[in-house]
């Protein structure tokens, strides 16, 4: 048997985007298509907007939850100055996944700093050698009636990449998020994967 590839995933955004959900299932995803699987979450003060990170890391055997700073393959960014932060874990042939969507922090709002335009954020993604492929998860999960939805249109935007049939997917949104929320979820997820340009970098 091949051993299965390591996916390392960094899935990074600010409170009531829809992170745990969002990692808890490309976590299940992973152990479903036959990998070891560990996460790991650190959220401080995600209740009231603050910074929300998750690492999920799928290969034959996982021996630590964190994935190290420079081999993260897979950045998730869920708001724009959330994905730059976390520049630090891409290296050469990550791929970066990133929501069109700003949150203005105090220091910007005070007027005492200024929040980077998207093309300072792809150069930043782009120095540590990452391709970046752009999305507008937000625009699209209001426009389902629900921006915590924009979490699941990158989850199908990234499903993509992995190689994981869809049904695995859709069986584990179904069994993993409340049943009054499936088939919302279960659309966001379809409309993320049916998203034009579906390669990284293009």
């Amino acid at each position: 048997m091949t051993p299965k590839a390591k996916k390392d995933f960094l899935l990074a955004g600010i409170g009531g985007q829809g992170i745990i959900l969002t990692s808890d299932l490309l976590a299940e995803v992973g152990l479903a298509a036959g990998y070891d699987v560990k996460k790991s979450e650190v959220h401080g003060m995600a209740q009231r907007g603050g910074s929300v990170e998750t690492h999920v890391r799928w290969t034959e055997k996982v021996h630590s939850p964190l994935v190290e700073p420079g081999r993260v393959d897979y950045l998730v960014g869920f708001e724009m100055l959330e994905a730059a932060r976390w520049a630090h874990f891409l290296g050469p042939g990550s791929k970066a996944l990133v929501n069109r969507y700003r949150v203005y922090p105090p220091a910007v709002n005070l007027g005492e700093a200024r929040y980077p335009e998207p093309e300072e954020v792809e150069d930043l993604l782009k120095t540590r050698g990452a391709e970046v492929r752009w999305a507008e998860a937000s625009e699209v999960a209001i426009g389902l009636g629900n921006p915590a939805l924009a979490g699941t249109v990158l989850l199908g935007l990234l499903s993509l990449q992995l190689g994981v049939p869809e049904e695995v997917w859709l069986e584990v949104i179904a069994r993993r998020v409340p049943e009054r929320f499936v088939e919302l979820n279960q659309q966001a997820f379809l409309v993320g994967r049916g998203m034009s340009a579906p390669r990284i970098g293009a």
